[in-house]
């Protein structure tokens, strides 16, 4: 519960409920029915690099911290001598009618003034009502930070009777638990859901990303799915019935292969972040990967059940088998248009770089739609239907859109803005790293360019001393189709480093076939969800004398 989400309510931007941000590191917690029984295995770090070393300390004294601030509240809590409840009298309290009463430890809190402004919506917290937190804070570990016990304590106005049996409310089951292993390399943005992206360094070495070093952004615990009992839910036309397809059926339909980079509306988000705060995850310049994917078209399926491919219908929208709390499942839309397209290559995909998907990355089915933002790939696919307007989905209607860089939480009306389908021309340095030091002589500088909508990359510039002068780099990878540049080119430029140079300001910037080309700075493009970041590349590396 409490979900760590910034929701547009006037006055909270300026109100205690601002301290709510979600951390970049999400520690494993068990939770039980006594507070001093919880459990906090260290958390992963990754690269042993200094910035995570200064993590590992901040964390340990955020630990230490919380250890004794909630020891200070405790005594505090017996020396004020509050009222004591049973577990059936909080029961009672169940809704906003009765006040909305929930339990966390021992502790009892009357949430009802919360409810409103609860930043996940008052449905999500109205689930725990006359009941423990424990079991929604266990799915979203990350409220399990001092902070948000700090703002839970100014409602508390209780304790669970002493005499209650408490093995009953253990809870020790992690939704998490079943998640898939994950490789040490990936660098992590969040545990819990998993969110991850490569090294740089890796993602630019090669033209296909190994599937262990694709970056993952999953919003929800990867769902456990049965292979031999799955089936694909694909709606018909009014009058018509629902397809059931089992992987063996989709099989059945002509396979075909297409090489697609995904890229998350988020990539890059940290450089907007430095302009001003926003609202997400703190990825780098790696939430971009490619891979070959392989599986049926969708436009076969959907002619297959009943569709016409210029039916009046505007919208397919997709449901995956991953859930929330409430039983909501992960949702997005695509104009039909482009699944009807035979160019547009929207696959039902079932194979990732001639292998089965991984779990982390949809298995055993997910929608591929080469062009647009990784938010509509969705995973786990359950179920495709025709609808006159576009999915219903949180992730649809209220986050993934871009807005004025004066639009803030405040007097955000996510109406007022189109989902994100596809996205603008992308480039980013791979290599050298931010940072580090180069030998003199000579410099070779590597990294990604890719652009939305099929448009082709046609030309990346790089420059070596912070924009003065610039040079042309050399593309490498697949040629590229007019109109089905799906995947992205590498590039790479070898050039001398003058001898009385310190210290070098690199710069890329990368222009599609349509002649778009990367603005030069952040600001201008600041949103407040610090999503579409592609401004200049940027990486400052110093000469060894």
């Amino acid at each position: 519960m409490l979900l760590l989400q910034r929701i547009a309510v006037s006055g909270l931007r300026n109100s205690r409920f601002d301290r709510l941000i979600v951390p970049k590191l999400y520690p494993h917690v068990c939770f039980t029915s006594d507070p001093s029984h919880l459990q906090s295995p260290k958390p992963h770090f990754s690269n042993g690099s200094t910035s995570s070393g200064h993590w590992a300390v901040a964390g340990a004294l955020l630990g230490v911290g919380a250890v004794l601030a909630y020891g200070n509240h405790r005594e505090k809590a017996a020396k004020d001598s509050l009222p004591v409840y049973t577990k059936a009298e909080v029961r009672r309290h169940g809704s906003l009618e009765t006040r909305v009463w929930v339990t966390l430890g021992h502790e009892v809190f009357d949430v009802t003034d919360f409810v409103a402004i609860h930043p996940g919506g008052p449905s999500k917290l109205l689930l725990a009502a006359g009941g423990p937190l424990e079991p929604f804070w266990a799915l979203y570990a990350a409220h399990n930070q001092p902070h948000v016990r700090e703002l839970l304590a100014e409602y508390k106005i209780g304790e669970l009777s002493p005499d209650e049996e408490r093995s009953s409310d253990q809870v020790c089951t992690d939704p998490y638990a079943s998640d898939p292993p994950r490789h040490p390399a990936l660098q992590i943005n969040s545990q819990k859901p998993f969110n991850a992206e490569p090294p740089l360094e890796l993602l630019g070495e090669s033209y296909i990303t190994p599937n262990p070093l694709f970056f993952t952004r999953n919003h929800l615990p990867v769902p456990t799915i049965d292979p031999a009992t799955y089936h694909l839910q694909v709606e018909g036309p009014p009058g018509g019935q629902t397809l059931s397809l089992s992987l063996d059926d989709l099989r059945r339909f002509p396979k075909h292969q297409v090489t697609v980079t995904l890229q998350c509306a988020g990539n890059r988000r940290s450089e907007m972040a430095q302009v001003k705060s926003v609202k997400g995850l703190n990825w780098g310049a790696g939430a971009i990967s490619t891979a070959q994917w392989g599986g049926a078209r969708l436009r076969d399926v959907l002619i297959q059940a009943g569709h016409s491919p210029s039916g009046s219908e505007t919208h397919v929208c997709f449901e995956g088998l991953d859930y929330d709390p409430t039983g909501t499942a992960y949702g997005a839309s695509i104009p039909l248009a482009r699944a009807m397209d035979p160019e547009g290559d929207v696959l039902l995909a079932y194979e990732m770089n001639g292998q089965p998907l991984p779990p982390d990355h949809g298995f055993p089915v997910r929608v591929v739609v080469p062009g647009v933002v990784g938010a509509r790939h969705v995973k786990w696919l359950g179920k495709v239907s025709i609808s006159p307007e576009e999915s219903p989905s949180h992730w649809q209607r209220r986050d993934y859109k871009g807005f004025c860089p004066s639009v803030d939480w405040d007097k955000v009306d996510f109406d007022s803005a189109p989902a994100i389908q596809e996205l603008p021309v992308q480039s980013a340095i791979t290599e050298p790293r931010e940072g580090q030091t180069i030998e003199p002589g000579e410099l070779t500088v590597k990294g990604y360019a890719w652009s939305g909508g099929g448009r082709a990359i046609i030309r990346v510039d790089v420059s070596l001393d912070g924009g003065l002068t610039w040079q042309e780099a050399k593309l490498e990878g697949e040629a590229q189709a007019p109109r089905r540049a799906w995947a992205w080119r590498l590039w790479q430029l070898t050039a001398p480093v003058p001898t009385d140079w310190k210290e070098l300001n690199i710069i890329c910037k990368a222009v599609d076939d349509g002649y778009n080309v990367q603005p030069d700075t952040v600001t201008p493009i600041w949103n407040l969800r610090g999503v579409l970041t592609n401004a200049w590349h940027r990486v400052h590396v110093q000469v060894a004398p």
